[in-house]
């Protein structure tokens, strides 16, 4: 029997849930003082609206259709189409390692906000209380040095994310209901605060009235596609699992545009904290695209300038903190969520063994990033597959959707249920079938053209070596690409010894009266 949400709320919380991540609180914010504020605000907002919400209607009505997770839903549009699904999964898989270490971070952070307490007006000692206790080397040569407080928080942070999936839709469920509203009573808490502070409205000027003349810089549009694009949790396949568990009564349209403008509306919220927050201290012009950055480095200058007292400091960094938390763990379980379902799919196997299984392993795999070399690994996985295989992953999705498959068919799973609000032909089908396509394949493009350049952002010149990029950057990325032919070796095994490979199509698939 097929796990299903017990309700629509539950569902929309849920994926709420895991488009709302550390990147809203802290790198929308960064992107948008970097671009002129509103100008970046109007451009995220049109590349919501042309290529956001229909790939995410896209993800969830294919899943909901044929009750498949990434890999089955990909073959139900085209048989050889399967593989593009498993490096969704295979994109999850890394993307999950290492976000379980920025998770272990910002636990660690919070355990340490006491520390705050004692800080007042010393913003050296803030700025480097994460790096110090990290014992980052910054390089990839840090492999022998470990962080034994890393170490225990990266445990933690591996159980609390099998604890909310364990029995999959229906603790995920329950703990929903907290992970979403926390996160937001945090920033609204956050918010009151930065809007108390001296100066406060001119950092809600500098994110709300914009300088139309970064329309002009072709970055800003690069990275609002770009954040739009990462932001939803497309392309690593959650959204197919999230899909597949929903009701055939389930009204896609309207709830699929809900997740995303609550995605949105989250991220300016973040936005609002952080720009009247480091108003009133004085640091506005100090604000960075870094998340990490942002969240361990500059931010922690913000809070011992909050006030003269220690205790107030203190409390405010324990509360900013266990927001990040709680946006932390409903973003690491979903993409858990996505692996796991994909492989308990194709292979028949106990779903709750399955994502036990997965939660060791890569909690194994995860050590890595409690080294002093872990910092620098994580900068070179997260650049590759962000820049490279995510963005592949998405425009194969929309190549196969658009142009190998009726999308007309997709198109009236999004719309079966709905009474009024309805997704229009002349919204979706281009999008799918011209826009997404060309866009995504652009940002492709500019990449693969800056990393050419000079050797990219992540190259020799900024102390990674070639030999550190081949190993964590494009041996990652040969993974991903071969994930589909591995799972082929894989059945090809088993079927010697009695596995029958699920091989339906789109018109296998019935939907409930």
């Amino acid at each position: 029997m097929r796990d299903k949400w017990s309700s629509r709320t539950t569902f929309i919380l849920a994926a709420i849930g895991s488009a709302v991540g550390l990147g809203n609180a802290w790198r929308f914010p960064g992107l948008a003082a970097k671009y002129g504020g509103g100008a970046f605000l109007f451009v995220y907002l049109i590349a919501l609206l042309i290529i956001g919400i229909p790939l995410l209607m896209l993800e969830i009505a294919v899943a909901r259709h044929t009750k498949q997770g990434a890999p089955g839903s990909m073959r139900a549009l085209k048989k050889k189409a399967e593989s593009i699904g498993w490096f969704g999964v295979s994109n999850g898989i890394f993307i999950s390692i290492y976000y379980a270490a920025v998770f272990a971070w910002v636990i660690l952070m919070f355990f340490m906000s006491f520390k705050f307490m004692g800080l007042t007006g010393d913003t050296e000692a803030a700025s480097s209380l994460w790096a110090n206790t990290i014992k980052t080397t910054g390089t990839t040569s840090g492999f022998t040095t470990i962080a034994w407080p890393v170490l225990v928080c990266l445990l933690i942070a591996w159980a609390l994310c099998y604890l909310c999936i364990r029995n999959g839709t229906t603790t995920v469920g329950k703990v929903v209901k907290y992970t979403v509203s926390l996160p937001v009573i945090c920033l609204l808490v956050l918010a009151v605060r930065g809007f108390t502070m001296p100066g406060a409205l001119d950092g809600v000027a500098k994110l709300f009235i914009p300088k139309w003349s970064a329309l002009s810089d072709s970055n800003l549009w690069v990275d609002a596609v770009g954040q739009v694009f990462y932001s939803l949790s497309t392309s690593m396949a959650i959204m197919f699992a999230y899909g597949s568990f929903l009701d055939d009564k389930a009204n896609i349209a309207v709830d699929a545009t809900i997740i995303a403008f609550a995605d949105m509306i989250i991220s300016v919220l973040a936005g609002i904290v952080m720009f009247t927050t480091m108003a009133g201290v004085g640091m506005l012009d100090n604000m960075s695209a870094s998340g990490i950055a942002t969240a361990f480095i500059i931010y922690p200058q913000a809070i011992v300038k909050l006030s003269g007292s220690g205790v107030v400091n203190m409390l405010f960094a324990f509360v900013f903190y266990f927001c990040l938390i709680t946006l932390a763990i409903d973003s690491l379980f979903s993409i858990i969520e996505g692996v796991s379902t994909a492989i308990s799919d194709k292979f028949h196997l106990n779903k709750k063994k399955t994502t036990l299984t997965i939660c060791i392993v890569e909690g194994i795999i995860s050590l890595i990033y409690v080294t002093g070399a872990g910092l620098a690994v994580l900068d070179i996985v997260d650049y590759f597959i962000n820049s490279y295989t995510l963005i592949l992953t998405g425009i194969l999705e929309v190549i196969v959707a658009g142009w190998f498959f009726k999308t007309s068919k997709i198109l009236e799973q999004i719309n079966r249920n709905t009474q009024g609000f309805k997704m229009p032909k002349w919204w979706f089908l281009p999008s799918i079938k011209c826009i997404a396509p060309v866009v995504l394949s652009g940002l492709f493009i500019w990449n693969l053209v800056n990393l050419i350049r000079g050797g990219g952002i992540y190259g020799e010149a900024d102390g990674y070596s070639l030999k550190a990029n081949i190993i964590f950057g494009w041996a990652v990325i040969l993974l991903i690409l071969l994930s589909g032919l591995i799972i082929k070796g894989i059945v090809k095994y088993k079927t010697k010894s009695g596995y029958s490979e699920d091989a339906r199509g789109w018109d296998d698939f019935s939907d409930e009266a």
